[in-house]
């Protein structure tokens, strides 16, 4: 009899010990959700050392309860699984899984039950609005709007004098195929995007194709300008050394410069064309056929004007604006960049000595510093290039003044505009350039 009890009195402490050492789930909604649209994913850290047996899903509005998902597993209860790692689930909430929702607060609500004896049911939750589906509902700084070609993405900005309207100024970037149409975007915070058409004429434009033969002299200059220790493109030889900077490094500074775009001011510092100095070496979008030994060892693609000078020549900025970048930069050597505000830049590379600092205001013909040959230049020139949004462009229409004002300033100027056409609708996205004839990079 006492064996019987003892026995029992063991089973008992077995259980007890178990309920005690059963745990909690900790469950956490991340990213946050603040808003859903039609459909709109949400996703949730799970966190139990035992699992989880049960998963459900669900949005709560009015008093009603529309469930979303729900994943089971086999429970192991008494042989419970230890040292579980966390998991996440990502799921959809919104009117295409619960068609009753109305537009309104609302409430996600997650569940877990551990898998373990005492199966603990555990619940988070996160207060959510529900959105029309329709842009008009949502004030413009909740909307993201702009210009989509391919894959470039070109921001839109607060029209001048009527901020409830927006405009883009985009490009069609010299690698896209002649048959990319260009759109209209705009996207809510519950990530519910629309687009549209709009009329367009593209000029296609052959860019040109030049060998550029190397040697070893040459590639040790280039090379021991840039990475003189090695560090930064190490290699067998000197020509894998020059690949490397060619290629590697080439990409990563122009993904610096196009990062950029982000250090913008939301509005015109620029006045009238841009200024043109220089006799043209090299075009914008030359392809390039790097040669060796007669072999071709390498392709790029040079992204702006070489525009030759002499040694300690001045290098005077095109047009006023403010200096967001004045530093070594790579293949582009010492390299000064200048914002001219809604995401238009400037690019002036090579220069021997940098004048300026980040944050002055320059003037046009404004010295910024002297000519050079520093970064991946054979000889004494500036590479000079725009960019708008982080995509580099064709500067030639922007030394153009009559572009400027038919395309872009009658465009931002209000009543310019208001005589033009009777003002949009709220909510309306407006291109800087509805009905231009592209030219140049193939500029829309």
């Amino acid at each position: 009899m006492k064996a019987i009890i003892a026995i029992v009195l063991l089973a008992v402490i077995g259980v007890t010990a178990l309920f005690v050492m059963s745990s909690n789930t900790v469950l956490t909604i991340n990213p946050e959700v603040k808003t859903v649209g039609i459909t709109t994913p949400v996703t949730v850290k799970i966190s139990n050392p035992h699992g989880v047996r049960r998963i459900s899903t669900s949005i709560e509005q009015g008093g009603a309860r529309f469930p979303l998902t729900e994943l089971k597993t086999p429970a192991h209860r008494f042989f419970w699984r230890r040292n579980q790692a966390s998991q996440t689930l990502t799921f959809d909430a919104g009117k295409s899984k619960a068609a009753n929702l109305k537009e309104g607060d609302a409430r996600i609500v997650v569940e877990a039950e551990a898998d373990d004896l005492a199966g603990h049911t555990d619940t988070t939750s996160a207060t959510v609005k529900v959105v029309r589906y329709t842009f008009r509902s949502f004030p413009l700084p909740e909307r993201q709007a702009g210009v989509k070609v391919g894959r470039y993405t070109f921001r839109s900005f607060p029209l001048p004098g009527r901020p409830e309207q927006r405009f883009a100024m985009f490009a069609y970037p010299w690698d896209l195929a002649e048959n990319v149409t260009p759109m209209v975007f705009a996207r809510n915070l519950a990530g519910t995007e629309s687009t549209g058409q709009f009329w367009f004429k593209l000029f296609p434009k052959k860019f040109r194709t030049r060998d550029f033969p190397i040697d070893d002299a040459l590639m040790s200059k280039l090379v021991n300008q840039i990475d003189p220790g090695g560090t930064l493109a190490p290699g067998p030889d000197m020509l894998s050394r020059f690949l490397k900077i060619n290629g590697e490094m080439r990409r990563r500074n122009n993904q610096q410069l196009a990062d950029l775009r982000l250090k913008t001011e939301e509005k015109v510092l620029w006045n009238g064309p841009f200024l043109h100095w220089g006799k043209e070496e090299s075009m914008f979008a030359d392809v390039r056929s790097y040669l060796y030994m007669g072999k071709k060892v390498d392709q790029q693609v040079h992204l702006g004007f070489d525009l030759s000078d002499t040694a300690n020549a001045p290098v005077h900025v095109a047009n006023d604006g403010r200096v967001v970048w004045a530093a070594d930069l790579g293949i582009y050597g010492n390299c000064v960049v200048v914002d001219h505000g809604y995401a238009l830049q400037s690019i002036y590379g090579h220069m021997n000595r940098i004048d300026v600092k980040v944050g002055d205001l320059v003037k046009k013909n404004q010295s910024l510093g002297v000519a050079g040959a520093t970064g991946l230049a054979g000889g004494v020139h500036v590479h000079f290039s725009m960019q708008i949004d982080g995509v580099q462009v064709n500067p030639r229409e922007w030394w153009d003044e009559h572009w400027i004002h038919d395309r872009i300033m009658s465009k931002l100027d209000p009543q310019v505009a208001q005589a033009k056409s009777a003002a949009p609708k709220e909510g309306t996205v407006v291109t800087s350039q509805p009905r231009v004839k592209a030219r140049g990079q193939r500029r829309k």
